[in-house]
C-alpha cells in the first residue's frame, strides 16, 4: 500500500473508532438517566447494572454501526475535501476509483467486524439487554407469543390455544389433531389446558376425545382429565426476542424447527438471520456514498455534506425499519425487506459514484 493508502485507511478507521467513544457514551448516559428511577425502584444490584450496561453497549452499537460508519467517513472525508487534500491527490493524476480503494479496504475491515459483532457477540449481548428489560422495566408486558399460538409439535401432531397465561400456564380453547400422513386420526378439544408443575402432567377440563373411525367415531367426554404430551410449556410459548439471543448454526435450525410448527413469527425470526450478512454489505455501500457526497468542496462547508449525510441515513433506517415492520406484520418475504433497502442505496451509490467521477 502507498503513503496515500495508509493516510486515508488510518483515517477512516481512526474516525469511525472515535465515533464509536464518543456516541456510545452518550447512549449509555442518555439511557442510564432514562431508566434510573425504575433502577432504584427495583433496587437492581449494582452488578446487574453493570452487566447490562455492557450489554447495551454492545446492542447500540451494532444496531446503529452503519450510521456510525457512514456520519465518520462524510466528516473525515469532508474535512479533506475542505481542505483541498481531495482536490490535491486527483491533480497528481490519481483516479476517483483509486482513491476509493482504502475505502473499500476500511470497509472490508470493518464489515468484518460487523460480522463477527453480528455472529457472536450481539446474541448473547441481545439475550442480557432484554432479560433485563422484561424482569425490570417491562414488568407486567409478557415476553412471549401467548395467542392464537398454532404449533406443529412433531410430524403428526398439531395443536393450538387461543390466549396463554405465562404466569399461570393455562391456555384457553385448547385443540390437538393427530395425522397419519393426510388423515386424521383423532382430535382432542378441552376449554382450558394448564400445566401441572410438580406433576409434569397437563390438565384438562371439559376434555372431548374425538377418534375417527372407517363408520361411525367414538366420543371420550371428560369433565377433568390429567394426561402427558409430547410438548412443554416452553415449545408452547417461545420467547419473542428468542431469535435475537441465537448463534447462527442454532438460529437456523430454530427457523427450522418453528416453520414446521407453523410459528407466526417466523418472518421476525428470519430477519434476524438475513441481517447478518446485510449489514457487512451496508458498510460498502454506505461508504461509497458517503464518499461520493463528501469528497466535493462545497460552499456551506463541512455543514452541508453532515445535513446532505443525515439526510441520507435517515431514509436508510426509514426503509430499513418500514420493511421490516411489514415482514413482521404480514406475509411480506424477509429475504426482500433485509435485502430492499441495500438494493435502493446500492443503485444511489451507483448514481452518485458515476457523477463524483465526472
Amino acid at each position: 500500500m502507498k503513503i496515500l493508502d495508509w493516510y486515508i485507511l488510518k483515517r477512516y478507521l481512526f474516525t469511525f473508532f472515535m465515533m464509536l467513544l464518543l456516541f456510545i457514551p452518550i447512549g449509555i448516559t442518555v439511557h442510564l438517566a432514562e431508566k434510573i428511577g425504575k433502577i432504584l425502584e427495583n433496587e437492581v444490584p449494582a452488578n446487574e447494572v453493570l452487566v447490562y450496561l455492557l450489554d447495551f453497549t454492545v446492542y447500540f452499537a451494532h444496531l446503529l454501526f452503519p450510521l456510525f460508519l457512514f456520519l465518520s467517513v462524510i466528516w473525515f472525508t469532508s474535512k479533506l475535501a475542505n481542505n483541498t487534500e481531495v482536490i490535491a491527490f486527483l491533480s497528481s493524476g490519481v483516479s476517483f476509483s483509486r482513491f476509493l480503494r482504502p475505502y473499500l479496504i476500511g470497509a472490508f475491515i470493518v464489515g468484518i467486524l460487523a460480522i463477527i459483532l453480528g455472529l457472536y457477540l450481539a446474541p448473547k449481548a441481545s439475550e442480557g439487554f432484554n432479560d433485563f428489560s422484561y424482569k425490570y422495566f417491562k414488568k407486567g408486558r409478557s415476553a412471549v407469543v401467548n395467542t392464537d399460538v398454532f404449533r406443529q409439535i412433531n410430524d403428526d401432531e398439531i395443536i393450538y390455544v387461543s390466549s396463554f397465561d405465562v404466569k399461570n400456564k393455562q391456555g384457553n380453547n385448547f385443540t390437538l389433531e393427530h395425522f397419519d400422513g393426510n388423515e386424521l386420526k383423532f382430535k382432542i378439544t378441552a376449554t382450558t389446558i394448564k400445566y401441572i408443575e410438580k406433576d409434569t402432567l397437563y390438565r384438562l377440563t371439559n376434555y372431548v376425545k374425538r377418534e375417527i373411525g372407517e363408520n361411525e367415531d367414538k366420543l371420550d367426554i371428560v369433565r377433568r382429565k390429567d394426561t402427558l404430551f409430547e410438548f412443554d410449556v416452553d415449545d408452547l410459548i417461545p420467547v419473542i426476542y428468542a431469535a435475537e439471543t441465537k448463534m447462527y448454526g442454532d438460529l437456523k435450525q430454530f427457523i427450522a424447527k418453528e416453520e414446521a410448527r407453523g410459528s407466526s413469527n417466523v418472518g421476525r425470526f428470519k430477519l434476524v438471520l438475513y441481517r447478518k450478512w446485510s449489514l457487512p454489505v451496508s458498510v460498502f455501500i454506505l461508504t461509497i456514498i458517503a464518499v461520493a457526497v463528501s469528497s466535493i468542496k462545497r460552499r456551506g462547508g463541512m455543514g452541508v455534506n453532515l445535513a446532505v449525510g443525515i439526510c441520507i441515513a435517515m431514509v436508510f433506517v426509514f426503509f430499513d425499519k418500514i420493511f421490516g415492520v411489514m415482514a413482521e406484520q404480514s406475509d411480506f418475504p424477509p429475504i426482500i425487506a433485509v435485502w430492499f433497502p441495500n438494493f435502493i442505496f446500492g443503485i444511489l451509490a451507483v448514481y452518485l459514484l458515476y457523477n463524483a467521477k465526472r
